[in-house]
């Protein structure tokens, strides 16, 4: 075969990959249309024992704040423990004995947990802290939650039907009107759940604790093996090894928890390089049990879809690069892909129906939409980085994603610690932007107009990354 048809085969597979990724989220937006709303199960006589695990890691912004808000949850205090699971290296250590010295005092049983290594970091940390709960359950929230003060009165009933083994809440933004970059991600994290974590509880498919602003049946996670951090998205593992053990999981789209969204870009592209490598890691250790399982073709179809979602960003980066030696050789071939650009419509469709059922001024949203999908497109470089180091087994530590107390618009995180440097990917990032813009000049010039919109969005997404990363950076 010659190179240019190898070419040609390369970039005919992506397209119909990223096309069958882009429609997935059309069928969910039909599935999420036909869904059923569970009845809310009857208020207990009597609540069960709940353990709280706070994991934290040099949160000198908002430990505090997360600490007095589980505190004041309301639920039985003698049936209620919690547990601050504390791997800091800095001031973080001192905050949080204060506070536990003070609630101590009062009556609540609260605990300071510190580990002498940060072995397997937060599932290392889970993992322990389990060790030493009192709970039947256990309720997670990370650093930069506030849950409402009814949020264990709500998730609790739940567990009434002892098949049961997590409930997931959906996450609600405290500074989502900050800046232009937090009110997009806020878009994206709203069709995450809204759409997307509903449709697959509904629909019956796999779908996974996000991490936090859960409850976890303690039998079900002994059960499931644990917690295991031979992986960088441990929620995500146990939630797929709880299921295949027959488990239940339930994701709760009316109790909301609130979080702080990232603010500095560079905070952003860590976490989505975590989830990134994370998920395609746990695709590489759970589809072979998930495809040996009794679940239906069309469950594990959507489980390799799940799994593997983050390979649409080094997809998209082929994409790129093959443009332009295929327009130089022959503008004509991209006719034939023009039907398959329905796909793209798939997330605009999903995040659009997601403001649309959870604010009444969702058409103002929606001037944000154009922006969340230059974000996706910008970090595809970094996250083609984070695939490809999975899928070549090598390891590295769980970076946490600063957080620095932003809840309104005039708090200033800049001039605080915790800011991250100027990651080097940003040249990559730069270079891709380059050679998006000279595609585009040599497809105008050869009268390929089908790429233009999207060698656009490229360009856009690249340098808009890359400049706010230089700017964030300083």
């Amino acid at each position: 075969m010659s190179p240019i048809y190898l070419l040609i085969a390369i970039y005919t597979m992506t397209v119909v990959a990223l096309s069958i990724y882009g429609s997935n989220n059309l069928l969910f937006a039909y599935l999420h249309s036909k869904r059923k709303k569970e009845k809310p199960p009857d208020t207990p006589s009597s609540y069960p024992a709940v353990t709280i695990q706070l994991p934290v890691y040099n949160e000198f912004y908002v430990v505090e704040r997360l600490i007095r808000k589980v505190a004041d949850m309301d639920y039985p205090i003698e049936k209620l423990e919690i547990q601050v699971l504390d791997d800091s290296t800095d001031e973080t250590t001192e905050i949080i004995q204060g506070c536990i010295n003070e609630l101590g005092s009062r009556g609540l049983n609260i605990h300071l947990l510190r580990r002498p290594t940060r072995e397997g970091y937060k599932a290392g940390a889970l993992q322990e802290g389990l060790k030493h709960a009192q709970g039947e359950f256990i309720a997670i929230f990370d650093a930069d939650f506030l849950p409402d003060p009814d949020f264990l009165k709500k998730c609790i009933p739940y567990f009434s039907d002892p098949t049961v083994g997590m409930v997931q809440t959906r996450w609600g933004h405290i500074n989502e009107d900050y800046s232009l970059l937090t009110r997009a991600l806020s878009i994206g994290i709203d069709g995450h759940f809204q759409i997307e974590q509903s449709t697959r509880y509904s629909a019956g498919l796999f779908f996974n604790f996000n991490g936090t602003a859960g409850i976890w049946r303690r039998k079900c996670i002994e059960d499931s093996g644990g917690w295991q951090a031979d992986t960088l998205a441990e929620d995500l593992d146990l939630s797929y090894r709880a299921q295949l053990q027959g488990w239940r999981m339930i994701f709760l789209d009316d109790v909301v928890s609130p979080a702080e969204v990232p603010v500095q870009i560079n905070a952003f592209k860590r976490q989505q390089f975590r989830w990134a490598k994370g998920s395609i890691q746990c695709a590489k250790k759970l589809l072979p049990e998930v495809a040996k399982s009794d679940a239906s073709v069309f469950r594990k179809i959507e489980t390799l879809l799940h799994l593997t979602y983050y390979s649409v960003h080094p997809m998209m980066v082929v994409l790129l690069l093959l443009s332009l030696p295929l327009i130089t050789f022959s503008n004509t071939i991209f006719s034939y892909f023009k039907f398959l650009a329905f796909g793209t419509l798939g997330p605009l469709v999903m995040y659009t129906l997601s403001q649309m059922e959870l604010y009444e001024n969702w058409w103002r949203r929606l001037v944000y939409l154009p922006m969340l999908t230059v974000l996706g497109i910008g970090i595809s470089a970094s996250s083609t980085i984070a695939v490809v180091e999975a899928l070549l087994n090598r390891k590295g530590a769980f970076l946490r994603t600063p957080k620095f107390g932003i809840e309104r618009r005039a708090d200033r995180w800049d001039t605080k610690k915790y800011r991250l440097s100027f990651p080097f990917t940003t040249i990559l990032e730069l270079s891709l932007g380059i050679y998006a813009l000279a595609a585009l000049y040599i497809s105008i010039t050869t009268g390929s107009y089908f790429l233009v919109p999207f060698l656009v969005l490229y360009a856009l997404g690249y340098f808009y990354i890359a400049g706010l990363t230089v700017l964030h950076s300083l």
